[in-house]
């Protein structure tokens, strides 16, 4: 740990630079990084490791290498000119642990721009919160990677250990960006994710599978609608028998570790849908997309052979229904951080330093790319970051005071997991 002269050395330095590290984010905020859209965004967190004098690396995602990993989502967008960026520091001398601060450029869309009381991409701070799409998930963790480290080096020390800074992309909807980052060789002792946790550390998360199911029908006109076969009413049929399997799967939460107190922590979302042709038709297809959560320790292939049998069953009912699901994106399993590492204690003691309280870590039914480190790494990772509201909705914000004391408590994390060097 550090002393308490070298804490206070770093937390004044925080302080003193927040003015410009609120700026840097919403300077990050107001470029749109939609999905394959991230590439401004990237260039801004490219100069801004650069001029902290990181080594760079710049790539685009290869869906081929990709697709040889077990935890690859799969793709239905191109990834030309998709890109990670990853800054690394390397001390003169590494004598201190490694570290990757993770975070993910890219953010959900919008919605309707009339819903928000403001442009989504204008990031204003009023009352103490800073507003705008991606502003809480995560672009203020991107920022408080890099402030956090500005700090220990000008509080007047170097960090001992090496450190990657990753950017990356895909994250709202494959994985494959962190993934990608894994596969490019980057490794470290710990990996911290300043996602928006409310301050709190995530203990366990679902796994996610998207996928698209379509429906086919028989078309005639309506006035012969009973020699027809509705697909649009057969897909509302479809959805409910999906959701007995969400039913199914939340009960049997009393038997998953983490997971016993939740109300329902397995969702299954309906985000999309399409179909027919044309009023006076009865259709002949839809389609509507899915995203199922399923529980740490469940295999994504497992959880897929049981949707595919849900579908197949409905073939073979009185009125049988066509049904057929395709793979779309997030192909994840779930995780467990399970407790007493290092890195989590020491995360414990520096978020008490600079919070007053004790940390404290929750169960989340939503995706995060921590499943890549901490399955495919074996690497400790700490998904703790700022309180925020509305995020994927209308009018996402962060807390300003809680990011500043994110930042800190990862500064003290970086300077007491990494060690210190007097800087010359």
């Amino acid at each position: 740990m550090t002393t308490d002269a070298q804490s206070r050395r770093i937390l004044d330095a925080v302080d003193a630079a927040f003015d410009a590290q609120l700026a840097f984010t919403q300077e990050l905020v107001k470029h749109p990084s939609l999905r394959t859209r991230e590439g401004s965004a990237q260039d801004l967190l490219y100069a801004a490791m650069a001029g902290r004098g990181l080594e760079l690396d710049r790539w685009e995602l290869d869906p081929a290498e990709l697709a040889a990993h077990e935890g690859f989502g799969p793709v239905t967008v191109s990834y030309q000119n998709v890109t990670n960026v990853v800054g690394t520091y390397r001390p003169a001398a590494e004598r201190g642990r490694s570290l990757i601060l993770n975070g993910h450029v890219d953010v959900v869309p919008e919605g309707p721009v009339e819903a928000w009381s403001r442009s989504p991409w204008d990031a204003p701070i009023i009352d103490g919160w800073l507003y705008g799409r991606g502003a809480g998930d995560m672009k203020a963790g991107l920022a408080a990677n890099l402030f956090a480290f500005d700090a220990v080096r000008a509080a007047g020390f170097e960090p001992a250990g090496r450190i990657h800074f990753q950017s990356v992309v895909e994250e709202e909807c494959t994985g494959n960006g962190s993934l990608a980052a894994l596969l490019r060789g980057y490794r470290a002792d710990a990996v911290i994710i300043p996602e928006p946790e409310e301050d709190m550390l995530v203990r366990a998360n679902v796994g996610v599978l998207w996928f698209k199911v379509r429906v086919t029908g028989s078309p005639t006109h309506p006035r012969e609608m009973g020699s027809g076969f509705n697909a649009i009413d057969a897909a509302y049929t479809t959805m409910a028998a999906l959701r007995e399997v969400e039913a199914k799967w939340n009960v049997a939460r009393t038997e998953h570790r983490y997971f016993e107190d939740l109300d329902h922590p397995i969702n299954f979302n309906f985000g999309g849908i399409a179909g027919g042709d044309w009023p006076s038709s009865v259709p002949a297809w839809c389609e509507f997309d899915v995203r199922a959560a399923i529980y740490p320790g469940i295999s994504a292939e497992a959880a897929w052979a049981e949707l595919q049998d849900c579908l197949a069953g409905l073939a073979r009912g009185g009125n049988p229904i066509h049904a057929v699901a395709t793979r779309t994106g997030f192909f994840a399993e779930g995780y467990v951080l399970e407790p007493g590492s290092a890195a989590e204690t020491l995360l414990e003691r520096t978020h008490e330093q600079v919070f007053g309280t004790g940390l404290e870590s929750f169960t989340t039914p939503g995706y995060l790319d921590g499943r890549v480190f901490t399955l495919y790494a074996d690497t400790p990772t700490l998904v703790y970051g700022p309180v925020s509201e509305a995020i994927h909705g209308f009018d996402e914000r962060v807390s300003v005071e809680s990011v500043r004391r994110i930042t800190k408590s990862i500064a003290l994390f970086i300077a007491s997991w990494c060690g210190l060097e007097e800087r010359g």
